[in-house]
């Protein structure tokens, strides 16, 4: 998985319209498939990478990608537009991959999976921060260590660039939870750089 960066994606598509306008035409001639693939084009990269912070498994991220862009077929009919289609997307996007995170699977078996994995990465992390000198990987790394509910809102602040408000739709939270939590991660990321910039003295 390539290191994330800021969002610079436009919704705005051939002829100057945005996919919320394409959606308002096609949503009258039901011609969703069009519509899907305006999506997928304009927000499938973003989508997988928002997964990605989630799931810490690029094969993964792309099957649950997939399952997200199908799940938003199947619910487009069901759009009534009181929020942006983007945020609509990203909040179907969050669902899944926490419904994924909670699954019987993931707790039973993955998790027991990764403790081991982790055990095993600990022992070469001091190896692993002198050979990195990329620090736009390294400022990735250290937000996927974040616990979910600061991660997300990082990511989503300054990865993909929503405002409060936007990420407060998204999560079904209110903004001043958004605050707190976009506060209370920036500073385990602060100690979590501060550590790597100890490590290497």
């Amino acid at each position: 998985m390539q290191t994330f960066s800021p969002a610079h994606s436009s919704n705005v598509r051939k002829g100057g319209k945005t996919v919320e306008e394409l959606f308002v035409a096609d949503a009258k001639s039901t011609n969703y498939e069009q519509l899907i693939d305006e999506l997928m084009n304009t927000y499938g990269q973003d989508i997988l990478q928002l997964v990605y912070a989630y799931v810490h498994n690029e094969a993964l991220a792309e099957d649950l990608t997939q399952e997200i862009f199908v799940k938003c077929f199947k619910g487009l009919p069901t759009y009534t537009g009181r929020s942006s289609i983007k945020t609509w997307l990203w909040r179907i996007a969050i669902n899944h991959a926490k419904d994924y995170l909670k699954s019987w699977y993931n707790q039973n078996v993955k998790v027991t999976e990764d403790a081991i994995l982790s055990r095993a990465t600990i022992s070469s992390s001091v190896e692993q921060v002198i050979v990195q000198q990329d620090e736009d990987t390294e400022l990735t790394e250290a937000v996927m260590n974040l616990p979910i509910k600061y991660r997300e809102v990082i990511f989503l602040f300054y990865f993909e660039e929503l405002s409060i408000k936007e990420i407060a739709a998204v999560l079904q939270c209110n903004e001043n939870t958004i605050k707190t939590r976009l506060r209370k991660g920036k500073l385990l990321l602060k100690g979590i750089l501060e550590g790597s910039e100890w490590k290497r003295d």
